[in-house]
């Protein structure tokens, strides 16, 4: 555990226990909200070609996962560290423009 508070930054065992609360609660509601919107969009899992379906609901988690890893970690105070979590996120997948 010091290995990872050192490695993002922390100082505490509670902001590492919050950190990780955060990224429970984020993937648990991205997918949760992945199947309304697939629907909404016109996606069906029972009359949609598997892998279509699949495919476009991985692609619409992605999104959603990462404004909501912002807006949970500000709900639960650690705006700055997911920010900044977004930031090198993004930077890495090439999107990195979005923040020139």
């Amino acid at each position: 555990m010091e290995k990872l508070k050192k490695r993002w930054g922390i100082d505490s065992n509670f902001q590492l226990l919050i950190i990780f609360i955060v990224f429970a609660i984020t993937g648990s509601a991205a997918a949760k909200l992945a199947d309304p919107l697939t629907s909404f969009i016109g996606f069906q899992q029972e009359t949609t070609n598997p892998w279509i379906y699949w495919t476009l609901r991985i692609l619409l988690i992605f999104p959603v996962y990462q404004v909501l890893l912002v807006v949970f970690g500000w709900l639960f105070g650690q705006f700055k560290f997911f920010w900044n979590f977004e930031k090198k996120m993004l930077v890495r997948l090439g999107l990195g423009f979005l923040f020139k």
